[in-house]
């Protein structure tokens, strides 16, 4: 294929990549683990060009990879069909700040912290907090990222107010906007949250903010174990003490973080912890709201209630917390998984990872956000021979997926599909569904040259 009307598109030729000049970090994600090939790496830098690089594609059968930040973990942005890698991590521009109607305008390349912290810094708050601060916003908005404040506040879905969206074709599709309400006809908005790049792809985003907290703090709880600490959660949530976040951590993947950091978390007692965060204006309603979670938590084995309400320890333990996952990656090879069960069946799922990692003689290390069941697992390698790895994790993974269907679950509560999920995504999805799921592709891109092989698609 020749590429070179991509020159025509693209006048600055810094901007263009091909073939073996393509650095390999942009054929993987951040696993970096599995690579794809690609002919072309192009780096638009306004929506006109997105739209004639996706018209050259489709008009020469061209299959294209979204890409941003590269921060995932399910491989959707490692190219497996070659073709076109559209990284659209220059596109990172704040193009309005709306007071009168809370909206934010951004284009798709913004890294989440840069948002978070322009808005702040205005007396603003965008409340969707996952764990990953680097994560650019269309990939947040193409896994529909929740984090760990979506107990209290919901997901990024809950903040995506109106979309530009390019087509596979090149066509350019606006959706929603500053409008608090829309009942007019189908929200195709809603359909392209979530899908991973598979239908179009964001070139603009209008996004939610609400007034800032002025006031945080945060609470750490040991328990003897870690089902102790789950079942604990369910009598939190019914006290509508209003929590903005409900984490649960092991004692062993805390120590993982603590030696990758350098950093030593508040508490060294108890195999497992819960961490919450409250906030909100008034000193009375954080002090009543906590004093809630003390009292139900003692009430059930907690070991202590310790009140993180300095700003440094405040954020040297959510620092360790954000830094779980990678602190596994850097002593081993993981698998990180992120099923979501129902709350009350967190405990369930929780208990049979530990008859699992039994059965299968692998490793699981267990966290996640216990106040909306979303279960993050360390599948860990743990210096096991390759081959003995690959059957036997694959082994593991199709069980715990399966567990989590059997629980009313499903498969991905933040990270996606992608590529890595793709199999155990279908193993346990209804046929129908999934058939549905391509005709709707089929409807956004008839050729099937977004993010092919991805999610759902083919």
């Amino acid at each position: 294929m020749n590429y070179n009307d991509l020159f025509h598109i693209i006048d600055d030729k810094n901007r263009i990549k091909l073939g073996k000049d393509i650095e390999d970090k942009y054929l993987s994600d951040a696993l970096n683990r599995n690579k794809g090939e690609a002919d072309v790496l192009v780096f638009p830098i306004n929506t006109d060009e997105v739209s004639s690089i996706m018209k050259f594609a489709y008009e020469n059968n061209i299959a294209v990879t979204p890409r941003g930040a590269g921060t995932g973990l399910v491989g959707a942005t490692i190219p497996t069909k070659g073709g076109i890698i559209l990284d659209v991590s220059l596109m990172k521009n704040i193009l309005e700040l709306d007071e009168n109607t809370l909206t934010v305008t951004v284009e798709p390349g913004i890294l989440l912290t840069e948002l978070q912290k322009f808005v702040e810094e205005k007396g603003l708050f965008y409340p969707p907090d996952p764990g990953e601060k680097n994560a650019s916003i269309g990939g947040n908005i193409s896994t529909n990222a929740g984090g760990m404040r979506a107990v209290k506040y919901g997901v990024t879905r809950d903040y995506v107010m109106g979309l530009e969206v390019v087509l596979a074709d090149g066509s350019i599709l606006n959706l929603g906007g500053k409008i608090i309400k829309n009942s007019s006809g189908l929200d195709i908005k809603d359909l392209i949250i979530g899908s991973e790049g598979t239908l179009g792809i964001i070139t603009k985003a209008i996004l939610k903010l609400i007034p800032k907290p002025q006031k945080s703090v945060s609470a750490l709880i040991p328990f003897n174990s870690l089902e102790e600490g789950i079942d604990t959660v369910i009598k939190i949530i019914k006290k509508n003490a209003n929590p903005t976040a409900i984490e649960f951590m092991e004692k062993d993947v805390i120590e993982n973080a603590e030696n990758f950091l350098k950093l030593k978390f508040p508490c060294n007692y108890g195999q497992a912890y819960l961490l919450l965060t409250f906030d909100g204006d008034e000193t009375f309603e954080i002090e009543s709201n906590y004093n809630k979670v003390k009292e139900v938590a003692l009430e059930n084995n907690a070991l202590d209630f310790i009140l993180l309400d300095k700003k440094e320890d405040i954020e040297r333990t959510w620092k360790i917390r954000g830094a779980l996952v990678t602190a596994v990656e850097a002593v081993s090879e993981q698998e990180p998984i992120d099923i979501v069960v129902p709350i009350d069946k967190s405990a369930d799922f929780i208990n049979y990872t530990k008859v699992a990692e039994k059965e299968f003689g692998i490793k699981i290390s267990s966290f996640g956000h216990a106040g909306d069941g979303n279960v993050h697992l360390c599948v860990i390698r743990n210096g096991m021979e390759e081959s003995q790895w690959n059957e036997k994790s694959k082994l593991l993974l199709q069980a715990l997926y399966r567990k989590g269907k059997e629980l009313n679950g499903l498969p991905s509560g933040e990270h996606g599909i992608g590529l890595n999920k793709r199999s155990y995504f279908i193993d346990v999805t209804d046929e129908i569904n999934v058939e549905y799921m391509m005709r709707i592709k089929k409807a956004f891109d008839d050729k099937g040259i977004l993010n092919a092989g991805k999610s759902y698609s083919e």
